[in-house]
């Protein structure tokens, strides 16, 4: 049978030195963001029963979970999101906590995805809740967590602001199945207007029909609510367009206008979402590397109904982003390498204790010689070795000196 100890699975990947390091900073600058606005860090297992993502509002299909059973044969699964085990963790954890609960996270998802889209099954991801709070000061103060967040990692970046309740409030005029929703809804997220038409074709073209067949070309600015308006007339999605220029006009109050486009066309796989969904790109990364929305009747199903609203982001796609840019550390060597003589080598590890006190890097030599030890230093870019006996010798290993 064929082994598999030297390679990764499918959708992972290990990371070396600079990608640790731009990884690490991402999730610093993301995380300071989030503190920085009162947010507090919570940690949810990377194992959680699966039927905490097969509720019907979770919009997560089961094929694209990572299964497994515990020792009583429980149906388990990797974590494929981060919202859902917070919910969770909100109605059995903190339901007497004082409201809104500002939470923050930093942890990987594992989604299966098929073998030739390209995309990470493993993807870490950070990101805000806001629970038990609702309306437009809600929904400000996230957006602009997330503008403020991704700011400062890239300079170059859009949000994009749409409303699931509309597409919503369309499809359910519409006498067709949920698999043909569901087909509908890609067609519309991927902006496939070929396949778009295949379907809305088959149906009588009443005004719900023609308004969802131009859902996938209506974004840019202001205007497109206007001609949004114009193609619908029901009660719950004029009030979502109100709602959405009322949003749009307050964020570009606050100067974000240069990054906002709105994309009624915006209608993400998850269902829980209730009322805003919001996406960020930016340039570089074809798909979103932040997404988010509102999600009022989540907590619900768990037993615990509240308002909610949030994101997450795709903290590998920026980190690549920055590597890509060259605005990352590299692997920096070690301030001095220790190098204790035969019978010297505890005292040798007291000095480099000593040595990491005051602020340096140190490595301790495991070489048998001195020569070796000189060796590894040119190497490894070292620029001090103490050699440590009687007393302590220190050597810049690039000099003639060093070859003593």
């Amino acid at each position: 049978m064929k082994k598999y100890c030297n390679i990764t699975p499918e959708g992972t990947r290990d990371l070396l030195f600079e990608e640790c390091i731009a990884q690490r900073n991402v999730e610093h600058m993301l995380a300071s963001a989030f503190e920085s606005r009162g947010f507090h860090e919570v940690v949810t297992p990377g194992l959680e029963f699966f039927d905490v993502f097969s509720l019907g509002c979770a919009g997560i299909p089961q094929e694209s979970m990572y299964k497994l059973t515990d020792h009583k044969g429980r149906l388990l699964v990797l974590r494929p999101d981060s919202t859902l085990p917070i919910a969770r963790l909100t109605a059995t954890r903190l339901q007497n906590e004082s409201r809104p609960l500002r939470l923050y996270y930093t942890q990987t998802v594992y989604r299966n995805n098929p073998s030739l889209m390209g995309r990470s099954d493993e993807v870490m991801q950070t990101g805000i809740e806001l629970l038990g709070a609702s309306g437009r000061r809600a929904d400000l103060e996230v957006i602009v967590t997330a503008v403020e967040a991704i700011s400062r990692c890239v300079p170059d970046f859009r949000i994009e602001l749409g409303h699931a309740g509309f597409f919503r409030s369309l499809a359910n005029q519409l006498p067709i199945s949920d698999e043909v929703r569901e087909d509908i809804r890609l067609s519309i997220e991927s902006k496939n207007y070929s396949a778009l038409d295949t379907i809305l074709d088959r149906l009588e073209q009443t005004p719900p029909v023609l308004a969802i067949r131009r859902l996938p070309r209506l974004f840019g600015g202001e205007e497109v609510l206007q001609q949004a308006a114009e193609l619908c007339s029901g009660e719950d999605a004029v009030r979502t367009l109100d709602y959405l220029k009322e949003l749009y006009l307050s964020l570009t109050e606050l100067g974000l206008g240069d990054k906002l486009i709105i994309d009624l066309g915006l209608v993400q796989r998850n269902d829980y979402y209730s009322d805003i969904v919001f996406s960020g790109y930016v340039e570089g990364s074809g798909d979103a590397v932040l997404s988010g929305g509102r999600y009022d009747h989540l907590l619900e199903a768990f037993g615990a109904p509240m308002p909610a609203v949030g994101f997450g982001i795709n903290v590998d796609a920026l980190t690549k982003l920055m590597l890509e840019s060259g605005n990352v550390q590299t692997k920096k060597p070690a301030d001095v390498l220790v190098h204790g003589e035969n019978g010297f080598e505890i005292k040798a590890l007291r000095h480099s204790a000593f040595l990491m006190k005051g602020g340096l890097r140190c490595e301790n030599s495991v070489f048998a010689s001195r020569e070796e030890a000189l060796q590894y230093a040119r190497a490894q870019h070292i620029a001090r070795v103490d050699f440590v006996d009687d007393a302590v010798h220190s050597v810049n290993p690039a000099e003639k000196g060093g070859n003593q």
